[in-house]
């Protein structure tokens, strides 16, 4: 057979194959029990189609019940994954023209008002939703410094709960260390209040909660709180029967204060989304106001004011505004929560706060934890432990959580370097190895140098000397954050400072659009304090000047006496002793502590080498002995031997300390500062405070009163 007799057979069986595959097809569509199957299928797809658009139904219309009665909507697809940005946007617009066919089903039922009402707060849960969107966005992430060079941190990842109790029983305006030594020795057990349960009511409180106001010191974790209550809220999982939260920072506001708003037009200002959804009315919602930092506060805010505000579209001065929110007279059925430290509590008259609640921080378990959290192997964080309770100074210190963060960061860069060296064991030894940390880290980060150590560029000196002189200008003002103009002042470089993220946090919120000057604080008070000192004492080291008495103390360049120096220090405790409240106590402790050589010794290239002797170092301490007799406060008095820690001089609670060992104490001949020292030890002693009875020791009239705080602390005095 030929090749094309083969190709034609070949065609013709293929399209014999094709017509009887179409004869198999038709027989099977003609065939009654095939179109059976068919007409089934289409059936239990309709079917199951009725019974989906059945249960969407009946949630649509259940969240405009709720939506109606002003019941929490959850959508119904929030926990189902959403696969893409055309899926979320087409279940919106399923939803907004279900929405339309129910509005235009009640009008046809003549009931118009149910359709207005149900079209408003349709509009509400949208920008709800938007709000709380944003809000995750803004919220959801802190900075944790250096230790992560800068990076985002997830909050409700590191987030630990404060230890936050209800009530305050007296105005604090000391300084914020020396209230924790206050607030350490109280016996009586605190009402303990959740940060979820703010605004919830309890039993024994007479009225419902409309104004909270949160104090605490410096770094302890007041922001932190607000913003977690506020991504709590934002993410559903508490406080739900709040419409709107909106978080305000005092920071934020006073870039407003030479400006006049009425409270819609702050609100639409802050938060954009509720200009986009035309809201301009809050009468009928339940809505949070969180004013964060009022000791930041910059513009005169008077709670006084006679001056009455009633409207919320009417435009008046921020703390006009401010004033009648917080009283009530403007939007009284808003809840409104402020965070303050303590010396600026006295600014909100007690009248109009109907909860005040206190955040102290960490409690002793929960230091504990942090630390074991840092220090993951169990022979260092014992060690770490251990090392801390062993200094009262530090062991104070620690229930503010920044500070258990410098501490561990100290410590960690001491560790790893395998340094055979004792840890710091003292406030100034602290900072000065945190100084030292973060010129590492700078160094390392920005300059790319290969060796960790070598951290006293010519750029680091000169920046910190600038952060010096700032920190001491600002702090005798009593200011703790600044502007681009203060830094400027002292020569600082905006971008530069930007650098040093571990001692200064530029705060400024690019997302507002309206900022237009950037702000500026250190990460908390003490390392202001910690930073003036440094530059009192450069100043005075290097040029002779002393800074605290505004005179020129010595000629620049020549020889420093002894008598000069001690004269130095001796006016700087004066200076502290007689500062109001005890401002500079913590300033005084740093600026001793920086007379030693071991602190000097890491300060290499800073100062010019003029050294202090032992025997005026001594004198120094006898100067402190002499301030110590004449002081009549406990407290006062205590700080004075914090500061004879920082100078190594523990030869008088040594002293005591052997002698309370003994067993044999004998108080009859005691001094004035052998009685100061014995006290200052006891209400440093846990066990003395659990139990101290005072019938052990020979109690002048003179020294009597001294005693009444370790009978007040001690829970079983006798």
């Amino acid at each position: 057979m030929s090749p094309s007799k083969d190709k034609d057979m070949s065609q013709m069986f293929k399209l014999s194959e094709d017509d009887d595959q179409q004869l198999k097809d038709e027989r099977n569509r003609l065939n009654p029990l095939h179109r059976t199957s068919q007409k089934a299928n289409m059936e239990a797809t309709f079917k199951n189609l009725e019974g989906n658009i059945v249960v969407f139904v009946e949630n649509e219309l259940r969240n405009f019940h709720k939506l109606l009665n002003r019941e929490t909507v959850q959508s119904q697809d929030e926990d189902e994954e959403v696969l893409n940005w055309e899926e979320e946007e087409q279940k919106k617009m399923t939803k907004e023209a279900f929405l339309n066919m129910i509005l235009e089903f009640l009008r046809r039922m003549k009931q118009e008002e149910l359709a207005f009402a149900l079209l408003n707060n349709s509009v509400m849960s949208k920008c709800q939703s938007k709000l709380k969107s944003n809000l995750k966005t803004r919220l959801a992430y802190v900075l944790e410094g250096i230790a992560k060079e800068g990076h985002p941190t997830l909050l409700n990842k590191i987030y630990t709960d404060l230890y936050i109790t209800e009530g305050r029983e007296e105005v604090i305006r000391d300084h914020e260390v020396k209230h924790f030594e206050k607030a350490l020795r109280k016996i009586v057990k605190p009402l303990t209040i959740k940060c979820e349960d703010m605004f919830k009511p309890t039993t024994g409180r007479d009225k419902p909660v409309r104004t909270v106001m949160t104090e605490g010191v410096a770094g302890i974790g007041k922001t932190v709180l607000t913003q977690k209550f506020a991504l709590d809220w934002a993410e559903g999982k508490n406080n739900q029967d709040i419409q709107f939260t909106f978080p305000f920072s005092f920071r934020g506001l006073n870039m407003m204060k030479e400006k006049r708003f009425s409270l819609v037009e702050l609100i639409h200002l802050f938060f954009p989304e509720m200009k986009e959804a035309g809201i301009c009315s809050f009468e009928h919602f339940r809505v949070l106001f969180i004013f964060d930092g009022l000791d930041e506060c910059r513009f005169p805010l008077d709670l006084k004011t006679k001056e009455i505000l009633t409207n919320v579209t009417q435009s008046t001065s921020l703390e006009v505004l401010l004033a009648n929110l917080i009283k009530g007279r403007l939007l009284p059925s808003a809840l409104v929560w402020i965070t303050t430290r303590p010396a600026a509590a006295h600014h909100i008259p007690p009248e109009v706060v109907d909860l005040m609640t206190e955040v102290r921080g960490f409690n002793d378990p929960q230091k504990e934890e942090y630390f074991r959290k840092r220090f993951t192997e169990e022979e260092e964080s014992k060690m770490v432990l251990s090392h801390i309770k062993s200094s009262r100074s530090l062991y104070i210190m620690c229930h503010i959580p920044v500070f258990c963060w410098i501490i561990a960061t100290v410590l960690e860069d001491t560790i790893k370097a395998r340094e055979e060296t004792d840890l710091p064991n003292s406030l100034t030894e602290m900072y000065v190895l945190y100084l030292v940390v973060l010129s590492k880290v700078k160094n390392v980060k920005y300059d790319e140098k290969a060796d960790k150590n070598a951290f006293w560029t010519p750029e680091t000196r000169e920046m910190i000397k600038s952060l010096g002189k700032l920190a001491f200008e600002q702090l005798m003002k009593g200011n703790l954050f600044f502007y681009e103009s203060d830094l400027t002042e002292c020569g600082i470089d905006v971008r530069a400072a930007s650098v040093y993220s571990g001692v200064f946090t530029e705060i400024f919120q690019e997302e507002k659009g309206f900022f237009h000057q950037n702000m500026f604080c250190f990460v908390h008070l003490s390392i202001q304090e910690f930073l003036a000192a440094l530059h009192v004492h450069l100043t005075f080291i290097n040029t002779g000047v002393n800074l605290l008495a505004e005179e020129e103390s010595v000629s620049p360049g020549s020889k420093m006496s002894q008598d000069q120096f001690e004269d130095f220090y001796k006016k700087a405790v004066d200076k502290a002793v007689d500062s109001p409240n005890g401002k500079l106590d913590l300033f005084l402790r740093f600026l001793l502590g920086l007379s030693l050589k071991t602190n000097q010794r890491l300060l290499q290239g800073f100062v010019t080498e003029r050294k202090i002797s032992s025997s005026s170092l001594k004198n120094i301490a006898l100067y402190i002995h002499k301030k110590i007799e004449n002081i009549e406060c406990p407290f006062d008095k205590a700080n004075l031997f914090h500061c004879l820690n920082e100078l190594k001089e523990l030869s008088l609670v040594a002293e005591i300390e052997q002698i309370l060992k003994s067993g044999k104490l004998e108080t009859e001949n005691f001094s004035t500062v052998q009685w100061a020292a014995l006290i200052h030890i006891l209400m440093s002693s846990d066990d003395y405070e659990k139990n101290f009875d005072v019938r052990k020791y020979y109690i002048s009239k003179q020294v009597q009163e001294s005693f009444a705080p370790l009978l007040l602390s001690s829970t079983k005095a006798v």
